[in-house]
């Protein structure tokens, strides 16, 4: 009888010891997967970064990529969890900085859109991403244009890479006269890269500074405010004056819609001289004051001559008389 008591026992505390065994490999199993909920959990997201943080990102590293988002926006999370998917990629294929940034007060200087916005950086210059919110699609059209594609012209160089008088032998070019120190022209520099992205295998896209290197080729063509746009074929120029300059319009105007526009004969380079008038000319046309103060100093110098005259008159009888 003690015999099977104590065998009962011992089985009662066998089973009990399965039992904390199992309860404890079900304890340390939950909090394993909770370990791995919370560690996908923090790794779904993005780095976040300040705008100073980004520009010193901007200005230091050659390939920067950022989402511009906001807070409480469903369409910001699943572009960051799109743009999350091929993070790595665009690490390994470009050594690329992947950053995001909430509520940027940054982001009117390179979209004109609001929040989700992808903007990718190559070496400070910016491409503004208008493409579908798709994983593959983010990794093909980042890495597809890891280069410039618009270039850079200057009075030196503009006729001989664009050939415009001479029927642009080298393909048709679409460019944008632009200034450093204008806003608007800074605004549009990320879509300007976009267009060039799109164009680059069709249509040469280029900018070029009015103010400075391009001042005598702004002048060529009759360019007075920026941004101005331009499209030279076959010896003709035509004038984008759509009042939108979205990627779509612009790049549909290279495409076919400059038919629609005026086409102007493209004027043969100016000589010293005729550029020399005509900066006289644009000078003149820009700052009014100028020809008001001289017509009022011609005014009064014909009145101070007229009356030293009439006086002089005076005094010849008089003398006579004397």
């Amino acid at each position: 009888m003690l015999w099977l008591t104590c065998h009962s026992y011992c089985d009662s505390i066998s089973q009990l010891s399965i039992s904390i065994s199992i309860r404890f490999k079900m304890l340390r199993l939950l909090f394993i997967i909770a370990i791995c909920i919370l560690c996908a959990t923090q790794n779904t997201g993005l780095e976040k970064v300040t705008d100073q943080d980004l520009l010193n990102l901007i200005k230091t590293e050659k390939y920067v990529v950022v989402l511009f988002t906001k807070s409480n926006c469903k369409e910001c999370d699943d572009f960051e969890k799109e743009l999350f998917h091929v993070r790595e990629d665009l690490v390994d294929s470009l050594s690329a900085w992947v950053v995001k940034a909430t509520n940027s007060q940054l982001l009117h200087l390179f979209s004109p859109e609001k929040e989700p916005v992808l903007v990718f950086f190559r070496h400070g210059n910016p491409l503004l991403y208008t493409g579908a919110v798709n994983d593959e699609e983010i990794l093909t059209v980042l890495t597809e244009n890891k280069e410039l594609a618009v270039k850079t012209l200057t009075d030196d160089t503009f006729e001989h890479l664009t050939q415009a008088s001479s029927g642009a032998t080298t393909g048709d070019w679409f460019i944008m006269f632009y200034a450093t120190d204008d806003v608007n022209s800074l605004r549009i520099g990320a879509r300007w890269e976009t267009v060039g992205a799109k164009l680059k295998h069709s249509v040469n896209v280029a900018r070029i500074d009015k103010y400075t290197s391009g001042a005598a080729t702004a002048r060529r063509f009759n360019v007075y405010n920026v941004p101005e746009f331009i499209f030279f074929r076959h010896g003709k120029m035509y004038r984008y004056q759509i009042p939108k300059y979205d990627v779509n319009s612009l790049v549909s105007f290279a495409k076919d819609w400059y038919k629609n526009a005026h086409a102007e004969k493209v004027p043969v380079p100016q000589t010293p001289f005729d550029d020399l008038t005509q900066k006289i000319a644009d000078f003149l046309r820009e700052n009014p004051w100028v020809m008001k103060i001289g017509s009022i100093t011609i005014g009064i110098l014909v009145i101070i001559s007229v009356a030293s005259k009439l006086r002089h008159k005076t005094d010849v009888p008089q003398k006579k008389e004397q």
